[in-house]
């Protein structure tokens, strides 16, 4: 509830009021000045109203762009573990089949040397 909100009732009791003491009293220009003011108390309340839904509104879009923006953060970043995960798992791979074909190639040099030993 905001300001136009409150102000717009006070303003259609007080017209009501104005309204029914100027027809208790026969003044005609006080009952139609006490109509008049519930019709712009009624504008009032109703502008409140639109003031307040139109700040609802505005909350709850800036409350899904946070919940997007978290989720769209959320899973950027799971996204760079799984790269990062693939790029070490990738080095580690490569380091393994590379100390593989080390220890094969020194393996076959000690058998290369024992073999010329053998020979000479």
């Amino acid at each position: 509830m905001n300001k136009d909100n409150v102000t717009g009732k006070f303003d259609q009791v007080a017209g009501k009021i104005k309204e029914k003491v100027g027809e208790a009293t026969g003044s005609q220009k006080m009952a139609n000045s006490g109509a008049a003011q519930q019709v712009k108390g009624a504008a009032k309340e109703t502008w409140g109203n639109v003031k307040d839904t139109a700040s609802s509104v505005s909350e709850t879009a800036r409350t899904r762009t946070d919940a997007e923006t978290a989720d769209w953060k959320a899973r950027s970043e799971e996204k760079a573990h799984d790269v990062r995960e693939k790029i070490t798992s990738t080095a580690q791979n490569v380091k393994d089949k590379v100390s593989d074909r080390l220890d094969n190639i020194q393996h076959e040099q000690r058998r290369e040397r024992e073999d010329i030993r053998q020979v000479y």
